[in-house]
């Protein structure tokens, strides 16, 4: 386990690594659904550490880089709702309105062609086709911060709206969170609930995060199983860039378990930006 922010580092664990003779990885992100700023960036951090560690080689890598889709956590997230729909009172269960939030992205990262929002509505429809489309639901977005525009509606804003239109049943669901943090626990719990109740909503609650859910260590290990006994490299979406990525380094693989090529790179092998990648593929 390791971590861009929080110990322990990455370059704490891959040298940990080393020390207990490891030779073969598998790179598991835990963002569900694949954005560059989220499991981009940390796989890129991951191949510059390697590099600057002089350990291009001394693991040969594979990817699990998205999931958003698994059944298992598919299953996880509907039981989790269910979960959630108890705290309303049983005869007012069907009013809910389920707000599905996930964390937002700046417009400039989105209209590069960042495959984030497509994966969280996905996500949101495989889960809604599990509950039968029984109660009423929207997709919203949530921790945008500066002046820049960014990838709308904001949570806040449409609590506020379905407040204004008389709605009072609103169960908060965090789609692209798979723990609690300041996020749920505050940014929803306290920041959120502050405003339903400014904007007339009477029952707001939330779904609890998946954490400890069973369901959900039942998907990690389904990937993980799958991944080792089919011998997979990598999703078929992640040699695809961004249609305006420019940075040479995004979708690489350090000393992959079998040769690999982006589609960018492999499309125009005498590219500038091939030219500049210092990851060893």
């Amino acid at each position: 386990m390791c971590f861009r922010y929080a110990d322990p580092l990455t370059a704490d664990a891959l040298k940990q690594m080393a020390a207990d003779g490891m030779t073969r990885a598998v790179a598991f992100s835990q963002y569900p659904q694949f954005s560059c700023t989220t499991t981009g960036s940390s796989l890129n951090h991951l191949w510059r550490e390697l590099a600057r560690l002089g350990m291009e080689r001394q693991f040969q890598w594979s990817l699990i880089d998205r999931w958003h889709s698994h059944p298992l956590f598919i299953d996880a997230v509907a039981q989790r709702i269910r979960m959630g729909l108890q705290q309303f009172p049983e005869g007012e269960r069907d009013k809910a309105l389920i707000l599905f939030s996930a964390h937002s992205l700046p417009m400039r990262v989105v209209n590069r062609g960042d495959p984030y929002p497509q994966e969280v509505g996905a996500t949101v429809a495989r889960v809604m086709d599990k509950l039968e489309y029984k109660h009423r639901y929207v997709l919203a977005w949530q921790s945008q911060v500066g002046p820049l525009p960014w990838l709308g509606p904001q949570t806040g804003e449409v609590l506020q709206g379905f407040g204004a239109q008389g709605h009072k049943h609103v169960l908060v669901v965090p789609i692209a969170f798979t723990s609690d943090h300041v996020e749920t626990l505050f940014e929803i719990d306290v920041e959120y609930a502050h405003m339903a109740a400014e904007a007339g909503i009477t029952h707001f609650h939330r779904a609890p995060s998946l954490n400890d859910e069973p369901l959900l260590a039942d998907a990690m290990a389904d990937l993980v199983a799958t991944h080792l006994s089919e011998e997979d490299l990598h999703t078929a979406q992640y040699p695809l860039n961004c249609a305006g990525c420019t940075n040479p380094i995004c979708r690489s693989i350090c000393n992959p378990i079998r040769p690999y090529t982006k589609l960018r790179d492999a499309a125009n092998p005498d590219g500038e930006l091939a030219k500049k990648n210092p990851i060893k593929q």
